[in-house]
């Protein structure tokens, strides 16, 4: 472990912010969402993502990668707003893929969570920061994220090699 570049004094400030932040507000908002809409923060970003989607359809892997979700974890996500009618699932011909699409009721259920949640994070996040912290809030989020997806992608890979090295 001598090797270890050790956080400095500001990196450690800024590392142990960021995971009160990600830890907290998900909860947060997962609060708010289950208090007033009876849905999960996932579920509710299931739905937004076939909201956003052409003809709120998307196919279940593609769903799972927007997600940031195991297919697995997401078909049993899928399941549960099937039973509550907001999702339907439809079968890819000549494929065994299959699409979510969000239904009417998945729509008016959106239309009728969106206001509280976007009132939550307006009040958790952005109420308290300015026009300019915003924005280095989205470009600092950005470069994270972007450093992230290399390192798992990194990871992925020596993962293959890994498997491969060993047949």
């Amino acid at each position: 472990m001598d090797d270890v570049q050790w956080l400095d004094d500001e990196e450690r400030e800024a590392w142990l912010a960021l995971i009160a932040l990600i830890t907290r507000l998900p909860s947060a908002l997962d609060t708010q969402l289950q208090r007033d809409s009876g849905m999960t923060h996932f579920e509710y970003s299931v739905m937004a993502q076939l909201s956003m989607a052409d003809g709120g359809r998307l196919q279940l892997a593609v769903l799972a990668r927007r997600s940031n979700a195991s297919l697995s974890r997401l078909s049993h996500v899928v399941t549960k707003l099937e039973r509550l009618g907001w999702v339907v699932r439809d079968a890819i011909p000549e494929s065994r893929a299959s699409d979510a699409v969000l239904t009417e009721a998945g729509r008016e259920k959106m239309a009728d969570a969106a206001p509280g949640h976007v009132a939550a994070v307006r009040s958790l996040v952005f109420d308290g920061l300015s026009p300019a912290q915003t924005r280095q809030l989205a470009k600092v989020s950005r470069l994270v994220t972007t450093q992230l997806d290399i390192g798992i992608a990194a990871d992925a890979a020596d993962g293959a090699r890994n498997r491969t090295s060993i047949t």
